[in-house]
C-alpha cells in the first residue's frame, strides 16, 4: 500500500489536466504539491503538532474520491435548506436544496466557479502556504478542485440559515478528499451558516478543508460548526479568517466524531473594532483524538475576542487544545480572554491544553487561563441523593459544564439546538461510575 503522502502525490497525476490548470492556476498547484512533498509530514519535533502524531496516518494509502456515492436521504432529514450537500467530497445536486436561496445570496460549489469566470475565487485558490508546519494546506491547495462559493451582498440581512453539509460514506477503499471554501460577507451583511459533517455508515475516509472567511466592514457572521463524522474518519480542517472594521464573527466549533480530527481557527481583526466571539466543545471518548488550534491575531485598535472552550476526555480518548492570541504593536485599546476548561473522565484519557497571550501594545485587557479537573463529587452526590442514576447524573453535570461556549453565538434558538446535539452525544460516552 502506497504512503499517504504518496497517494495524494498519485491523486495530483491522475486529475484531469483541465481542472489542474483551470483559471491559470496550474502553476500555483504544482508548486504547492512540490513543496508539500519536499517537506512531507511534520514530527513531533514540530511544535505545532507535538501532541497530534501523523505517523500511523503516513503509513496509510487514499484513493481519489468516486464520482458519487449513495447515501440513504433520510440523513439529511433534519437539514433544512437552503443547503449545499457534498458526499466523499463530490457535489451531490440531488441532495442539496437551493431553489429558495434568499435575495442577495449566492450559494454554489467551487467547481462552477472554476469552470466559469470568476477572478475572486481564483485569487483566493492561488494563495501559497511557505510554512512547513501546514502540510494539508499545501496539498489542498495543489489537489482542490471543489468546495463551497457562498457570497452576500452589501447590506443584504438573511434571516434564516444556510446550511453546508459534508458526508463520508464508505465506498470500497479509503477515499481523500480536498476542499475548498470561501464565505464572504460583503459591508453591511448579516448570516447565519450552519456547517455539518457527517458519517454516512462506518469508513475510514480522510476530508481535507480549508476555509477563507471575510467580512467586510459592519458584517455579521453566525458560524456553527458540527463535526459528528464515523469513528474511523480522519478530518483535517483550517479555518482563515479577515475581519474588517466594525465586524462581529460569532462562532462555535462541536468536535464530536472522527477518530482522528484537527482544526485550526485563525482569525486576523485588521479592522478597528472588529470581535470575535469563538467557542467549542471537544468530547474525547473511546480512541478518539481530538485537536484544536486558534490563532487570534489583533491587528488594529479596540479590536475584541472572547474565547470560551470546554474539553471532555473519556475511556482512552486524547483532546489537544492551543490558544494563542496576539496583539500587535499599535492595536491599543483591545481586550482578549481566553477560557479553556476540561474534564478528564478516565484514568486512560488524556487532556492537552497551552493558553498563549503575546502582547505587543498598551492599554489592553487580556486574560486566559485553562483547568483540568473531574466531575464535582459533591454535585454528583446531590443529584443521586435525589433520585438519579449514576450515569443521569454525570450527563447532567457534563451538559451544564459544556453550555457557556454555545452562548457565543447570542442566538437562543441556535444555541439550544447544539446543547440538543450535545445531549445526545453524551448519552453514548462510555460514562463508567
Amino acid at each position: 500500500m502506497s504512503s499517504l503522502v504518496d497517494s495524494f502525490r498519485q491523486g495530483f497525476e491522475t486529475l484531469p489536466p483541465a481542472l489542474v490548470d483551470a483559471q491559470g492556476l496550474g502553476a500555483a498547484r504544482r508548486a504547492a504539491l512540490a513543496a508539500a512533498l519536499a517537506d512531507g509530514l511534520p514530527g513531533a519535533r514540530v511544535e505545532a503538532w507535538k501532541y497530534t502524531s501523523l505517523r500511523a496516518l503516513a503509513n496509510r494509502g487514499f484513493a481519489s474520491a468516486p464520482a458519487s456515492a449513495q447515501i440513504d436521504p433520510t440523513l439529511l432529514a433534519a437539514v433544512p435548506g437552503p443547503r449545499l450537500v457534498f458526499v466523499n467530497g463530490r457535489f451531490d445536486a440531488a441532495l442539496s436544496l437551493l431553489d429558495d436561496l434568499p435575495a442577495g445570496v449566492e450559494l454554489r460549489p467551487l467547481s462552477q466557479a472554476l469552470a466559469g469566470d470568476d477572478p475572486r475565487a481564483v485569487s483566493v485558490l492561488a494563495r501559497r502556504y511557505e510554512r512547513a508546519d501546514e502540510p494539508f494546506a499545501r496539498f489542498n491547495a495543489a489537489l482542490a478542485t471543489e468546495g463551497a462559493l457562498l457570497r452576500v451582498q452589501a447590506d443584504a440581512t438573511v434571516a434564516r440559515p444556510l446550511h453546508l453539509v459534508f458526508v463520508g460514506a464508505p465506498a470500497g477503499d479509503d477515499q481523500a478528499a480536498h476542499l475548498r471554501h470561501l464565505v464572504e460577507l460583503r459591508k453591511g451583511a448579516s448570516l447565519t451558516l450552519v456547517e455539518h459533517h457527517l458519517g454516512a455508515g462506518a469508513h475510514r475516509n480522510l476530508a481535507n478543508h480549508l476555509t477563507h472567511v471575510h467580512l467586510a466592514g459592519g458584517a455579521r457572521l453566525r458560524h456553527a460548526r458540527l463535526q459528528q463524522d464515523d469513528s474511523g474518519a480522519t478530518l483535517f480542517a483550517r479555518t482563515d479568517a479577515v475581519l474588517a472594521s466594525d465586524t462581529v464573527y460569532r462562532r462555535v466549533d462541536l468536535e464530536l466524531g472522527a477518530g482522528l480530527s484537527r482544526h485550526e481557527l485563525n482569525v486576523d481583526l485588521q479592522g478597528e473594532g472588529a470581535a470575535l466571539h469563538a467557542g467549542g466543545v471537544l468530547l474525547a471518548d473511546g480512541r478518539r483524538h481530538l485537536d484544536t488550534r486558534l490563532g487570534i491575531r489583533h491587528q488594529a485598535r479596540d479590536t475584541r475576542c472572547d474565547l470560551p472552550w470546554r474539553g471532555l476526555a473519556d475511556e482512552r480518548g486524547r483532546a489537544v487544545f492551543h490558544g494563542g492570541i496576539q496583539i500587535r504593536a499599535g492595536a491599543d485599546g483591545s481586550e482578549a480572554e481566553l477560557s479553556n476548561k476540561n474534564l478528564l473522565l478516565s484514568e486512560s484519557a488524556e487532556i492537552d491544553s497551552q493558553p498563549v497571550l503575546v502582547i505587543h501594545a498598551d492599554e489592553v485587557k487580556a486574560a486566559h487561563g485553562a483547568t483540568v479537573g473531574r466531575l464535582d463529587e459533591t454535585a454528583l452526590f446531590y443529584l443521586r441523593s435525589r433520585g438519579l442514576p449514576a450515569a443521569q447524573a454525570r450527563v447532567l453535570l457534563m451538559q451544564a459544564f459544556l453550555r457557556e461556549p454555545l452562548r457565543a453565538l447570542d442566538d437562543a434558538d441556535l444555541a439550544s439546538l447544539l446543547g440538543e446535539t450535545v445531549a445526545a452525544r453524551l448519552g453514548t460516552t462510555g460514562n463508567t461510575p
